[in-house]
């Protein structure tokens, strides 16, 4: 009896599980059904209208800036060397680094003592070649006066031998007294060869004495100019730079004393592509001579000045690119030599081109330009030049067109937008643009702020101030309204 009871019961429990796990199943099956049959309500979908800034095209004629760095230089630098060795004995008070020298200034003076005993030397030898010059002169009219006389003395012996000859040819004379006769004539007349020689040899030395007298005058000149080498005299007015002496230091010959530089003859050098460098050259290929502007970028304040383009290098330059220019500066207060600056070129006029930001040129060379309905549009345009943040371009149909001044990955063909016109004078910094809302729009963004629970505490505070002014910033307006959708 007792497992019948059991069983029973067994069955009763098992009867009462599946009643409801049936049970349950209906009313999930009732829910599921339910909630695929129900009809959910739809929101009406807005056109997303986005707010742009964009700039009037205004064709004209721009002279285009190129902007290039370079280094100043002296034109006129001259190294300071000692042409002869020596001890500095004496040293300009301004002989050093950063010192102003005037023209004809004494910078170095050395010792002088062997460069003037080596002159004195010298003038005694010059005087020595001339006395033996004087002696020579004398000697060569000695010569003279001998030969006279030995050809006079030629010349009677040469009438005893002919008047002796004479006598023989009568039979009065003998031919022992003729042959004397003769050997006397021939004797006079190797005497008078004999003083010729000698005539030749004073003339020789008249030559020798005036050449020794040339060779002791330069010996002379080399040692005064020794002595005057011994002192350095500024060559024109300038700045001292590198001083590398001392005074009673001893310096060898040629020694590199110091760098005379004059600050009032400066020059920049920049280096330019070829083809910028071609866009600077004149219609018969030379070179144009633009107005160049030079800024030094100082710690407080900028220095700035303007100058000329001079001249080109000769040459690329080894393991270099592009041509090297030189421009003359016209005043460069507080410029230096081996300053680092930035240099502008003024290029020459470029007609019919606009000045846009640079944002506004997409990847594919074209403009989003303003068409029927506020629907942008696609304009092929030529990139001319490009200034800082800024660039020039024309194009066929643009002059007057309404472009994006900033284009953004959301914007496109097609895309409708709320233009925000930016003036002339932003074009080189854009300012916000400040908008006026309706109180119906105002109550929107505000409610919609508040009710913004992932806003920081001080950004909704921020932005809240900012809708309660008169007229707020588009880019705030543009934002809260891309996050509301709408």
């Amino acid at each position: 009896m007792r497992f019948l009871r059991q069983s029973i019961t067994g069955l009763f429990f098992l009867s009462l599980a599946c009643g409801l796990l049936a049970y349950a199943g209906q009313l999930v099956f009732g829910a599921i059904e339910a909630r695929f049959g129900s009809e959910q309500p739809t929101r009406p979908q807005r056109e997303r209208v986005f707010a742009v800034n964009v700039v009037t095209i205004d064709l004209q004629d721009i002279a285009p800036d190129l902007q290039a760095f370079g280094r100043i230089d002296s034109r006129r630098r001259l190294e300071l060397r000692m042409p002869v060795s020596g001890r500095v004995i004496e040293l300009s008070d301004r002989f050093e680094e950063g010192g102003s020298v005037a023209k004809g200034d004494v910078l170095v003076r050395l010792d002088p003592a062997n460069a003037r005993a080596t002159l004195a030397e010298a003038e005694a030898d010059l005087q020595d070649a001339h006395a033996e010059a004087r002696e020579a002169e004398r000697a060569l009219g000695l010569a003279r006066e001998e030969l006279q006389a030995a050809m006079e003395q030629a010349e009677l012996r040469q009438r005893a031998y002919e008047r002796q000859n004479d006598l023989r040819e009568r039979g009065v004379g003998t031919e022992a007294t003729v042959e004397t006769a003769e050997i006397a004539a021939a004797q006079a007349r190797q005497a008078v060869i004999s003083r010729r020689q000698a005539l030749s040899q004073s003339e020789a030395r008249i030559d020798q004495s005036a050449t020794r007298q040339a060779r002791a005058t330069i010996a002379v000149e080399s040692a005064e100019r020794d002595v005057a080498d011994t002192t350095v005299v500024a060559g024109f007015s300038g700045t001292l730079q590198e001083v590398q002496l001392v005074e009673g230091r001893l310096i060898s010959a040629n020694e590199k004393l110091a760098d005379l530089i004059d600050p009032r003859s400066l020059e920049v050098s920049f280096r330019v592509s070829t083809a910028q460098y071609a866009r600077l050259l004149g219609a018969n290929g030379a070179l144009l001579a633009l107005p160049v502007t030079v800024n030094l970028d100082a710690a407080d304040s900028d220095l700035m000045t303007s100058g000329q383009i001079s001249r080109d290098s000769g040459a690329a330059g080894e393991g270099q690119s592009g041509r090297l220019i030189f421009a003359r500066l016209s005043t460069s207060p507080g410029f230096k030599p081996g300053d680092f600056v930035s240099v502008s070129v003024k290029e020459p006029m470029v007609n019919a081109v606009a000045r846009v930001p640079s944002a506004a040129l997409g990847a594919d060379g074209t403009v989003l330009a303003l068409g029927d309905d506020n629907r942008l549009e696609r304009l092929a345009v030529e990139l001319v030049r490009r200034q800082g943040d800024d660039i020039l371009i024309r194009g066929v149909g643009i002059a007057g067109r309404d472009i994006v001044a900033a284009r953004t990955p959301v914007l496109g063909t097609g895309i409708r937008v709320r233009p925000l016109r930016m003036k002339n004078e932003a074009l080189q910094a854009i300012e916000p643009e400040m908008i006026e809302l309706s109180e119906e729009q105002r109550a929107r963004l505000v409610a919609f702020v508040e009710g913004n629970t992932r806003m920081p505490a001080e950004a909704k505070a921020r932005v809240l101030g900012q809708l309660t002014q008169a007229k707020v910033p588009a880019t705030v307006v543009n934002r809260i309204e891309s996050r509301m959708g709408g």
